[in-house]
């Protein structure tokens, strides 16, 4: 088989999976609006289950749920059948799984769902089929075949079958209200974490560690300072340790330019008056676009009366992986 034909060949099962997306946009209609009504008067959890390619399915959409804001697991029904039904209450909504609408594994499981009256919600490709017609609401998920040439691996049924809980994930977000700082603390290792929940605070240099200087201070006393700190600057801070200015490496190679005299130079009268500044209860990330907007090394960090709190180096950022 040539190189074209397997482009062909890709391109086919692709369009396939298209035109399976495309049928399921008329499908949206009262019954996915009742599901919903019935996932968001949820008081317990959103239960999903399903045997097979749908159970994978089904294990990404339950992840996708509890990621956007709506609680969900994966029950394995052949696991339900031997112990882990414990784990479903009545205060739970159940999504069950099936594309033939009659797997042995899950039919199995639907009196023990009706005897506790746990909402039942199912996807199946047959509309008539028993898993379809023991449900409080059932969503269509058929395709018209699959991308298999024998049309008989889940394909296309499983791509819309994932699509239409994408497409139940996101109504919920939004009628929830779910913001993307309800999604970062929920995924706090992540790079959106970091993004959405670190603050300037947490990773701001701060105490004995800043670099701070009077402004009669030599140029020399403040270079030694700038070498023990190494954040390559010096701030410079009144009595009431308010911030009067910056000196920096740049400013420091300005100096050496000019031929001042390090040691008669008070640093007062080379600094640069004001700098950049940000609050310490600001994102980490805004201290980010500060800096790229400004092309800055480092901000400095004060309150609202201008009292130096700490300084923020880009170096800071990287290691706590907010850039």
């Amino acid at each position: 088989m040539d190189v074209a034909q397997l482009q062909a060949l890709g391109r086919r099962a692709l369009e396939i999976e298209r035109d399976a997306l495309s049928a399921l946009l008329p499908r949206i209609g009262d019954a996915f609006a009742h599901a919903c009504e019935l996932m968001l008067a949820c008081q317990g959890r959103i239960v999903v289950t399903g045997m097979g390619k749908s159970g994978h399915i089904g294990s990404k959409i339950a992840a996708t749920l509890a990621s956007t804001g709506s609680p969900s697991f994966f029950v394995h029904p052949g696991e339900a059948n031997h112990g882990d039904l414990g784990m479903i209450t009545r205060q739970d909504v159940v999504l069950a799984i099936s594309y033939s609408g009659e797997t042995a594994e899950v039919l199995t499981l639907l009196p023990l769902f009706k005897r506790m009256s746990a909402p039942l919600i199912s996807m199946t490709g047959r509309p008539r089929s028993t898993l379809a017609l023991a449900a409080d609401v059932h969503l269509d998920v058929s395709v018209a075949k699959e991308a298999c040439p024998l049309n008989l691996a889940p394909t296309a049924s499983t791509t819309a079958t994932l699509a239409m809980g994408d497409a139940l994930a996101v109504a919920l977000l939004e009628a929830r209200g779910f913001t993307s700082e309800d999604f970062a603390l929920s995924h706090p290792g992540g790079s959106l974490g970091r993004k959405l929940l670190l603050r300037v605070s947490d990773v701001m240099h701060s105490g004995e560690r800043l670099p701070r200087i009077s402004p009669d201070t030599t140029l020399s006393a403040t270079l030694l300072e700038m070498t023990r700190k190494g954040l390559g600057l010096a701030v410079i801070v009144d009595a009431q340790d308010r911030v009067q200015g910056v000196f920096t490496d740049g400013d420091l190679r300005r100096v050496l330019e000019q031929g001042l005299d390090v040691r008669s130079t008070r640093i007062e009268q080379v600094m640069t008056r004001g700098g950049k500044r940000i609050a310490a209860e600001h994102l980490a990330a805004e201290a980010v676009a500060l800096m790229e907007k400004h092309k800055i090394s480092a901000l400095l960090v004060e309150d609202a009366q201008q009292h130096l709190q700490g300084v923020v180096h880009m170096h800071d950022l990287l290691r706590a992986g907010v850039v």
